[in-house]
């Protein structure tokens, strides 16, 4: 018995000394396992006389349940002071003061970018992107600008210095280049809108050197003007919010277009509220048209057997117009308190389903 009771002794210290939920499993298995030390001395039962076995059994049996209950004593006690050590990391000083509410806001640009896009994607226009950086080839000449188009000069667009050959990169004076690649490298039909930074050489209260457009751009064969006024109405009405709100067309020129409008919005102007869809004053928003034949020769497509419309609208001014704002050079002034009163929460994202406005 003295045997037992020096195996029982030792294994009763070894888990005595696991500080780890691993190192109790190696205990168990050296003892309790199939080819562990109690496991093998259970085994012997076999081949002891009747006399042997009647006071081996018990003694063994009760040795392994003293093994395992002090095994499962054990692991409760280590899993209970893992626990208490990860509540105690893992605590709130509930003593310590709020954290202040977020300051970042969403610029009125921005917010209005993503409006166009949510009320556009709706209709099944895909987003069409290009670079900044343009050739005179994209810029103008493929849009039917002729060569002396008061455009080119310096006075109204940002040139680079000439390359060897003589030619001029450009800043992009409007994301019509974004129409010309895409007909150049797309099968119609198409159906795109594209929004992005533009550059010109102007700066007044309604006017900066670097502004925003979103142009829209459709290719068919049986697209005609009643679809591009239908477009644009059920475009304004939605960003406007307004069911009722009023439009007219009227013709205007623009190289890449013929026949060419301006849209006009119906408006009153009370303080300084600018209300739509009343009154009996009209507001230009757009330009328009249906895409000129040769700007479709241009882009290696048959004007016998395609047409299409196109729009271009300045984004900064839509912002102006919805939210009230005065001055469109505060868009760039980077001024803090001019973002937070303007300025949208970022989780205002626009959705027709919950509403453009927040």
């Amino acid at each position: 018995m003295s045997d037992i009771e020096n195996l029982e002794r030792d294994l009763l210290a070894k888990i005595t000394a696991a500080e780890t939920g691993a190192a109790l499993e190696d205990v168990r298995v050296a003892a309790l396992g199939k080819k562990g030390v109690v496991s093998e001395r259970m085994k012997t039962l076999g081949k002891m006389s009747p006399e042997e076995r009647k006071e081996m059994g018990p003694a063994l049996n009760g040795l392994k349940s003293r093994i395992a209950d002090a095994i499962e004593a054990k692991k409760t006690e280590l899993e209970e002071a893992a626990l208490n050590a990860r509540l105690a990391s893992e605590k709130i000083d509930v003593t310590l003061p709020i954290r202040p509410e977020p300051k970042g806001k969403i610029h009125p640009v921005s917010q209005v970018t993503e409006e166009i896009i949510a009320i556009f994607s709706a209709m099944g226009f895909d987003v069409a992107e290009g670079p900044d950086i343009e050739d005179d080839f994209h810029n103008f000449t493929a849009l039917n600008f002729p060569p002396d188009h008061p455009a080119r000069e310096m006075h109204d667009t940002f040139f680079f210095e000439p390359k060897e050959d003589g030619s001029r990169m450009l800043l992009r004076t409007h994301t019509s280049p974004v129409q010309i690649r895409t007909m150049m490298s797309q099968k119609p039909p198409i159906r795109i809108i594209i929004p992005g930074r533009t550059f010109r050489c102007d700066s007044d209260q309604t006017h900066t050197p670097m502004f925003h457009q979103v142009e829209g751009l459709v290719i068919d064969k049986e697209t005609h003007m009643g679809h591009l006024k239908g477009t644009l109405e059920a475009f304004v009405k939605t960003f406007f919010e307004i069911s009722d709100v009023k439009t007219r067309f009227r013709p205007h020129f623009f190289p890449f277009t013929e026949p060419s409008a301006e849209m006009d919005v119906q408006y009153e102007r009370v303080g300084n509220e600018v209300r739509f869809g009343q009154g009996d004053k009209w507001m230009e928003i757009l330009g328009c048209g249906m895409v000129h034949p040769n700007v479709l020769r241009n882009c290696g497509l048959d004007p016998d057997e395609y047409q299409g419309f196109a729009w271009g609208m300045g984004v900064d001014r839509l912002a102006m117009l919805k939210y009230g704002i005065p001055d469109l050079r505060d868009f760039f002034a980077a001024d803090a308190r001019w973002l937070e009163h303007y300025g949208f929460d970022a989780a205002d994202q626009p959705s027709l389903w919950a509403g453009l406005s927040k």
